[in-house]
């Protein structure tokens, strides 16, 4: 499984974005990381578990949250 290490002011969206190159990946990666929920901005050094990506992400989710690329 990858992880990935938190830096300074990390948010749940840039972490999707930035490791896994969606936003809509935010509930996914929240949802497998529930024990670091209360965090809204992280500090350094939290190791996050980051979910598979898949090929229809977009599918799933509502439309008011799917990113318009």
């Amino acid at each position: 499984m990858r992880t990935y290490t938190t830096v300074q002011g990390d948010m749940w969206d840039s972490i999707a974005y930035t490791q896994l190159g969606d936003e809509a990946y935010t509930d996914r990666l929240m949802n497998l990381n529930r024990q670091y929920r209360m965090f809204y901005t992280f500090p350094t050094g939290i190791v996050l578990a980051l979910p598979e990506p898949e090929k229809n992400i977009l599918n799933t989710l509502p439309p008011w949250k799917r990113n318009r690329k």
